[in-house]
């Protein structure tokens, strides 16, 4: 059926007639628009696992703040030279709580430095035995520092940790093994077969991955030298004074560290600075190969698209060469024919963007309730992602469009 025209078509009706012929051929519309389809799916979903996982790392994976970092005895993010890698392990002495006591005197530009120390251990109660629990020696401050909040009890206090106290600071998941429905407050547990007392429970951290955050004891740093021996897995966490000055606290750490173990100028450092711009920077790396794959996917399935969009654009100006004659007969100008084609295949490519934003938004949905992987779909993708199809549309209908307004009306009438 030939769609009922004026000489002048405005806007909406080429685009009510573009909408028309889509809903009246829907299996041509949707191989038409299939590419622009798969393009605007893979653009929206890369920008909602990439803005979703930057949210992540930035919330949970760094526990540190803006303004904390950590001083370990190397780094491994990030390094992707092995050779350096083997070297500073074989170079770079365990840190030892003689680092952190003279960090923690000297230091100025730190509002809190604390010592961590963490193994794998089995924990029990009452019969009862959890395995691959992380024992954390700790200073009193460390809940604190890691941003780690009571959910009942308390912490460990500095008294507590001066005097080597056999007392317990659980996370969520031990209270829930042991304590499902009692209070843990009190309660002795056993780490390594050594009894602790429990004087306070975590609130829930979540998890990383897949990894629980929760699986967690904290006991006494000295208390742990003495359960567990003070040669490995040790690391001081420092708290810049603000984050303007996190840099500044990091390179007098750096200058301290040097100085105490004695390193001559040029010689590298024999430890690594962790913060949670190392994370960050680690995952730029990673997202930028990830978006430039993306960039080049969305490309092919662009100019295909667009290509398909031009073809069926032609096919339409045949099918109505004899009712762009009757308009031009009737008054309509070029530019009017022009226009009318152009909306129609911008219709037509934009339809494609908001088919692909619902698949994609569908597909983050489904993705993040069944694999647990963060999405978060940001306004500005679905504008970039349904823009994007509209100006791919309105390029590859400029062809089309010229082609029907350059059409001479007589030999236009003359067509069937």
């Amino acid at each position: 059926m030939t769609p009922k025209f004026r000489p002048s078509a405005s806007f909406w009706e080429a685009g009510r007639i573009a909408l028309d012929s889509l809903n009246k051929n829907k299996l041509r519309s949707f191989l038409t628009l299939l590419g622009i389809i798969l393009a605007t799916t893979t653009l929206i979903s890369v920008t909602a696992l990439i803005n979703g996982m930057n949210l992540y790392i930035a919330n949970k994976v760094s526990n540190m703040g803006s303004d904390g970092f950590r001083i370990v005895r190397m780094v491994w993010l990030g390094q992707r030279d092995a050779k350096k890698l083997m070297l500073a392990n074989k170079r770079n002495p365990q840190i030892k709580p003689e680092d952190y006591e003279f960090v923690k005197e000297h230091a100025t530009l730190l509002k809190g430095v604390g010592m961590v120390a963490s193994t794998s251990s089995r924990v029990g109660f009452e019969g009862q035995s959890r395995d691959g629990v992380s024992a954390q020696g700790v200073t009193a401050n460390i809940p604190e520092l890691n941003n780690v909040q009571v959910d009942a009890g308390r912490t460990i206090s500095e008294t507590e940790e001066q005097r080597h106290a056999r007392v317990a600071f659980i996370g969520s998941d031990i209270r829930d093994t042991f304590f499902p429905n009692r209070d843990p407050i009190g309660k002795t547990i056993y780490v390594n077969k050594v009894p602790f007392e429990v004087v306070g429970v975590a609130k829930k951290l979540g998890s990383v991955f897949g990894q629980s955050l929760d699986n967690f004891v904290m006991i006494p740093i000295e208390s742990y030298f003495k359960l567990f021996g003070s040669q490995k897995g040790m690391s001081i966490v420092c708290k810049a004074i603000d984050q303007a000055h996190l840099m500044q606290a990091e390179d007098e750490v750096t200058m301290l560290l040097r100085a105490f173990r004695h390193l001559r100028p040029g010689q590298d450092d024999n430890f690594g600075i962790i913060s949670s711009d190392s994370f960050v920077t680690l995952w730029q790396r990673l997202t930028a190969a990830i978006a430039a794959t993306a960039v080049g996917i969305v490309s092919v399935f662009m100019v295909v698209g667009g290509i398909v969009i031009m073809n069926i654009m032609l096919a339409a100006v045949t099918e109505r060469t004899h009712e762009i004659g009757i308009r031009k007969s009737l008054g309509a100008r070029r530019a009017d024919i022009l226009n009318q084609f152009l909306v129609e295949s911008a219709t037509l490519a934009a339809t494609g963007g908001f088919i692909g934003v619902a698949i994609a938004w569908a597909i983050a949905m489904l993705v993040r309730n069944a694999a647990s992987v963060p999405m978060a779909l940001p306004l500005v993708s679905i504008v970039l992602g349904v823009g994007l199809s509209t100006v791919v549309g309105l390029f590859f209908g400029i062809y089309p469009a010229r082609q029907a307004s350059k059409l001479d009306p007589i030999e236009a009438l003359r067509s069937e």
